[in-house]
């Protein structure tokens, strides 16, 4: 399998499960190989706001890991891929990777795609921040992370909340080079006379 057609995802104990799950979806509809992790708050989360089963998630990655694996393939950085996505990023996930303690599979990858410079995007959920979470986000971000909140577009004046959630799945995509029409992108305003 190519380096081209990988992706790492990751779903950690964030409120925003949504985003994990709709992300998988976009990478199968674009013959891109998931290979995901869900952190054990991450399987409370996806209970409480979706109610889905392990199978039914199960089934729309390619591979699926134990987050207590830490000697699975995606752990070295001999394994090609593209990089990885966490969506939703908790702050926990977040603090973990900035420190480098790799107490968990999803952290010890993270770690890894920093070490081999490859994209790592963190999705981070969580409002208001503080000063050391911002310090944490700016850490990681001169370390190569790319720190991208699931902040929504009203411009393509989205009709749901699966317009929005694609949206920024759409954009996150992007990111690693990966161009969907599952979502609209800006196209320009209209009537700019009316805006000047």
């Amino acid at each position: 399998m190519l380096q081209q057609s990988r992706l790492i995802v990751g779903i950690s104990g964030a409120s925003g499960a949504i985003y994990g799950v709709r992300l998988l979806t976009f990478l199968r509809k674009c013959n891109i190989e998931s290979h995901l992790v869900v952190s054990r708050a991450g399987w409370v989360t996806l209970q409480q706001e979706l109610g889905i089963d392990k199978n039914i998630l199960y089934e729309q990655a390619d591979v699926v890991y134990s987050p207590q694996d830490i000697g699975a393939v995606i752990a070295s950085g001999s394994f090609f891929n593209m990089g990885m996505l966490i969506a939703p990023c908790s702050i926990r996930t977040m603090s973990e990777i900035n420190t480098g303690i790799t107490s968990t599979l999803m952290s010890r990858v993270a770690d890894v795609i920093l070490k081999e410079k490859r994209k790592l995007v963190l999705m981070i959920r969580e409002t208001p921040l503080h000063l050391g979470h911002l310090r944490t986000m700016t850490t990681l971000t001169e370390m190569g992370a790319v720190i991208m909140p699931p902040v929504p577009a009203f411009y393509t004046h989205p009709k749901s909340i699966n317009d929005m959630v694609d949206y920024t799945i759409s954009r996150a995509l992007n990111i690693f080079g990966i161009f969907t029409k599952l979502s609209s992108s800006w196209l320009g305003m209209k009537n700019k006379k009316h805006y000047f």
